[in-house]
């Protein structure tokens, strides 16, 4: 095996994280001035009609506590392997979104994380990233299922065979896993995984999920506020079926975080199309939630990756 010299190795790190930081500044950059459907000019005027400070600083401190709440959850899933300060989960928590950027549905954050830690620990870096993350996908689905169906019979957008197909499917679904928990894939199966959640304390489970909903409650009525900002005045309750149906499916489908408020965008035309809400505003309101909750922290996220600095071991 060839060795690579010390300072060629530092050269190329180097390089990789000034890839890292300018494609991901770049692709900001193509989505906020390329998109066609972003009226700046309604949103000017409107902006100019109905900001203030305090309404701005309440819309970002619900993007500091989504990303807050995301950093706590993290440093808490790691004490079942080390523990470490608040800064370095920001550290790996942000770094590892804008790695991440460019992978689908951010598969790249697990590398990301990955990074900063022993070749040793990579494995249980990458499960406890699967935890962390698995929590968030889990309460997506059931707020997502009741706010779907809540909204359904409001509007009747699906049938009731189709709800039933669905719901006999998740039941066949359930009954395959439990029968099949045994059977292994290169090593892995279903009930090795259950073994291995099951060790971590239940102390950390409970606070990953208190710590995930809050997050949850945190970013869908942000995305709740900004309609209201926006002039939108709607029930709660068919307001919020709306939120957490869009954030239920546009989680089901592929997609990169750069182009994650396209997908959101074009699900939640459809939804809020049925509502009558404008479709320049909808657009806007789900383009603004993409660069408070991704565009920011990646940008923050650029200054870890820069100073980012390889394990040795």
């Amino acid at each position: 095996m060839i060795a690579i010299p010390n300072k060629a190795k530092q050269f190329l790190v180097f390089t990789i994280k000034v890839l890292i930081v300018s494609g991901a500044f770049y692709f900001i950059y193509q989505q906020l001035s390329q998109n066609d459907q972003l009226d700046w000019a309604k949103f000017t005027a409107l902006f100019h009609k109905n900001w203030s400070i305090g309404g701005i600083t309440f819309l970002l401190l619900f993007s500091f506590l989504n990303r807050f709440f995301e950093i706590l959850k993290w440093r808490n899933l790691v004490t079942a392997l080390q523990p470490i300060s608040l800064l370095e989960a920001t550290a790996q928590v942000l770094g590892a979104l804008t790695a991440g950027i460019f992978t689908p549905n951010g598969l790249g954050e697990y590398a990301g994380k990955a990074l900063f830690y022993e070749k040793t620990k990579v494995k249980k870096i990458v499960f406890l990233n699967l935890i962390c993350n698995g929590i968030q996908m889990v309460l997506t689905v059931i707020f997502g299922v009741f706010g779907l169906l809540y909204f359904n019979a409001e509007f009747n957008i699906i049938t009731t065979k189709t709800i039933a197909l669905l719901f006999g499917f998740v039941i066949v679904l359930i009954l395959v896993s439990f029968f099949l928990k045994s059977f292994t894939i290169k090593g892995y199966s279903l009930e090795k995984l259950v073994h291995k959640i099951n060790q971590i304390p239940k102390s950390i489970h409970r606070r990953n999920i208190l710590l995930g909903l809050s997050r949850y409650l945190v970013f869908s009525h942000q995305y709740y506020f900004l309609f209201l900002a926006f002039e939108v005045h709607l029930p709660y309750l068919i307001l919020m079926s709306a939120i957490t149906s869009i954030y239920f499916l546009a989680s089901s489908m592929p997609s990169f975080q750069f182009l994650d408020f396209a997908v959101k965008g074009s699900v939640a035309v459809y939804f809020f199309g049925l509502l009558g809400v404008n479709e320049w505003i909808v657009v806007f309101i789900t383009a603004l939630m993409w660069f408070l909750n991704v565009v920011i922290p990646v940008l923050l996220g650029s200054y870890f990756v820069l100073n980012f600095k390889m394990k040795s071991k």
